[in-house]
């Protein structure tokens, strides 16, 4: 017999309260955008409704719209926008989502409520995801599609009805559109579904999946002329990754070797999971595939294959302290395979005549972290203050310099990018600013700065094309002087120019 549904308001209860108090807690410490992605994804969201051409083109190309989508409609409050809570509120609701859906599919799946509350409390109390799902990262929503799709998944394969596919293929079209790995799971999906061999419910999947990528290819195409702009397009990971390799640039461990994809991946997943996680998830999933759970395990496992492709062949890197380079970077992408670990947890719970490891789990996996708790030891938040300590500085003074001389309706020229957090902090109006999402006013004024540019403010990457511009009026009409430089180690430094009169 199954477990009552109603139980599922319990967890989902438990993981407000645990979410809340995270983001209350990140929040007053300040971490909210500590990460260089969590500032752009709340003012790309910003921008659509604040900007000199405001409106959906603001979205641009190579992030997927949905995430930002989700923060319009508490964006527009300028406290909600400064403190980056209007991008860590969703990404909170997304984790209690993720965690329900997945303490519904592990009861499902083995029938058991011990099975549920365990897979639940193993992903929940990671203390990496507990940081992301405080920011405006993806992460927690993409979690939130994937757990989605593989509740209704499982519930389609003892029932065979078209309503379970189709819900399925509601979770899979919003994963789409979240992130890219959300592709990568369709075609699994539908070769499950299709498996049921009744062609209405594998039709309806397909249809509402399918939109997501096919509307992403056609947005690319309308405002692009590249239907794969995000894929090859100039802010593309691929052609940023290839501009450096031209530039002198390493290359990155991984990148056509699968010794060393599978070696950086399988660190940074044992650095965000734990190693406890690690070895019993392992186990766990292989338990689960002897059980004949085994579609859960396929699908899960799908999310850490696309991160190994990506390494080996798209340019996508994974750097942690323990390995050449010797630094952070996209190490909460070894956390794709917490749904899968917790999975598998799940499923050593539930072992017969040994339900008793059940009570062992989840001490096993949490006492580790709570043995040394500070922050220090979550590799995600740790990778989220180093690389944004010189970020977070010169953002600082830069916006206390334009605070205390820029006058409202002055007009500042500017890349949009990370320069974009010091409007943020200075609290000035993304209107106030002519960038490069504005199209041809902004390139008509890089052209034609005689004719084009009446700002009276610029802000600059020393070098790019704000830049190079404003350096050539410093003799010329309209005449703009440097009246600020912050030097970055190793990188061009940050420039405020301000026009003469």
């Amino acid at each position: 017999m199954k477990p009552h549904p109603g139980s599922a308001w319990d967890p989902a209860l438990l993981l407000v309260v645990l979410s809340a108090v995270c983001v209350a807690w990140g929040a007053w410490k300040g971490w909210t955008l500590y990460y260089g992605d969590a500032e752009a994804h709340v003012n790309i969201a910003r921008r659509v409704v604040d900007s000199r051409t405001p409106g959906y083109e603001q979205l641009g190309t190579v992030w997927l719209p949905l995430p930002h989508l989700l923060m319009l409609p508490l964006v527009v409050s300028r406290f909600l926008w400064r403190t980056g809570l209007a991008g860590a509120i969703p990404s909170a609701a997304a984790f209690v989502a993720a965690g329900t859906f997945l303490f519904l599919a592990a009861r499902r799946a083995f029938n058991s409520d011990v099975a549920g509350w365990v897979a639940m409390f193993v992903f929940a109390l990671n203390p990496n995801l507990l940081y992301l799902q405080s920011t405006p990262m993806t992460e927690p929503l993409s979690f939130a599609c994937l757990c989605g799709l593989l509740y209704y998944t499982v519930r389609f394969g003892e029932s065979r009805a078209s309503k379970d596919a189709a819900w399925a293929g509601v979770c899979a079209l919003l994963g789409t559109l979240t992130r890219y790995d959300g592709w990568f799971v369709l075609p699994l999906a539908a070769v499950y579904i299709a498996l049921a061999r009744r062609w209405r419910p594998v039709v309806l999947f397909c249809c509402l999946a399918g939109l997501g990528p096919l509307y992403w290819l056609a947005h690319n195409w309308w405002y692009y002329g590249n239907p794969l702009e995000f894929y090859n397009g100039y802010y593309s990971a691929k052609q940023i990754y290839q501009r450096a390799l031209d530039g002198g640039g390493f290359r990155y461990p991984g990148d056509g070797d699968w010794g060393k994809a599978w070696l950086y991946y399988r660190t940074a997943a044992e650095l965000g999971a734990g190693s406890p996680l690690l070895w019993i998830g392992s186990v766990g999933a292989i338990v689960a595939v002897v059980r004949r759970a085994w579609w859960p395990v396929v699908l899960l496992a799908s999310l850490p294959l696309f991160y190994l492709l990506s390494m080996h062949g798209s340019g996508t890197p994974i750097f942690v302290p323990s390995l050449w380079p010797n630094t952070y970077y996209n190490t909460r992408y070894g956390l794709s395979i917490l749904p899968l670990l917790a999975f598998g947890a799940a499923a050593c719970a539930n072992i017969p005549n040994l339900k008793w490891i059940a009570t062992l789990i989840v001490p096993a996996v949490v006492i580790p972290w709570i043995a040394y708790p500070h922050p220090n030891n979550w590799i995600c938040w740790k990778e989220s203050q180093v690389n944004s300590e010189v970020r977070r500085q010169w953002t600082r003074q830069a916006a206390a310099y334009l605070g205390s001389h820029y006058h409202s309706g002055d007009g500042i020229i500017m890349q949009f990018g990370d320069l974009s957090g010091i409007l943020r902090t200075a609290n000035i109006p993304f209107r106030e600013a002519l960038q490069d999402g504005n199209g041809p006013l902004f390139r008509s004024a890089l052209i034609r700065p005689d004719l084009f540019l009446w700002e009276d403010w610029g802000i600059a990457i020393e070098g790019d094309p704000v830049s190079q511009m404003l350096r050539k009026q410093l003799k010329k009409k309209p005449r703009f002087e440097l009246v600020y430089s912050f030097p970055r180690p190793k990188e061009p430094a940050i420039e405020i120019f301000r026009r003469l009169r």
